[in-house]
């Protein structure tokens, strides 16, 4: 890993969604001196997503290093997961030192239950957002955004806003052009206004 990167860190467990993790991977890959990614997983070796896709962990939680910039993916599993005391005690603990801690769709829902967005504002998934809001005792959720930040805590709303999020992320951190060239390199075009969220208004109604 180059000096100067920083350690991305992915969680994987039974029934992620998909896109939630591999869409940001894609964009931290684009920058290989900037972002060094990792995948973690109950137990090194393969994992299945929510869309029946299995993707191999590198590392299990036990083994793994607090990194630089933790992700926590959403998807059905987390429905068992915000129930689950053992994971989210040591999410709470390997993510607590981390320099971003950040979530995609329902991943923000464990960081909640674990106690890492205490005093923070977030968001969700629209179309999960009651329920994923009622995890946290101390969360200020905001349901219009297609990301937020609050200092250290960077969360998006369902899916493809991640990919969003994250090149707010690189943007941030090595700058708009590098941002520009990683989703250039993958025909993306990014959203770039946190609070432009038509999602939001559709969740309110159904």
């Amino acid at each position: 890993m180059p000096p100067t990167s920083r350690s991305v860190a992915v969680i994987l467990f039974e029934g992620f969604e998909l896109l939630d993790a591999v869409g940001p991977i894609e964009l931290f890959s684009r920058l290989p001196h900037d972002f060094a990614v990792s995948l973690l997983g109950p137990d090194a070796g393969p994992v299945r997503s929510r869309q029946g896709a299995e993707v191999v962990a590198d590392t299990s939680y036990d083994d793994a290093v607090t990194p630089d910039i933790a992700l926590v993916p959403g998807g059905m599993g987390t429905r068992t997961l915000v129930d689950d005391a053992p994971f989210l005690e040591w999410l709470a603990r390997w993510a607590r030192g981390a320099e971003f801690v950040t979530s995609v769709c329902t991943g923000s829902a464990l960081l909640a239950a674990s106690g890492l967005l205490e005093g923070y504002r977030a968001t969700s998934n629209k179309r999960a957002f009651d329920w994923a809001s009622h995890h946290g005792e101390n969360v200020e959720w905001v349901r219009q955004a297609r990301w937020v930040v609050d200092r250290n805590r960077w969360t998006s709303s369902g899916v493809a806003a991640g990919m969003d999020m994250t090149h707010a992320l690189i943007a941030a951190l090595v700058g708009r052009d590098a941002a520009r060239e990683a989703a250039a390199g993958i025909e993306y075009e990014p959203h770039t206004d946190a609070e432009r969220d038509p999602f939001a208004r559709e969740s309110e109604t159904s």
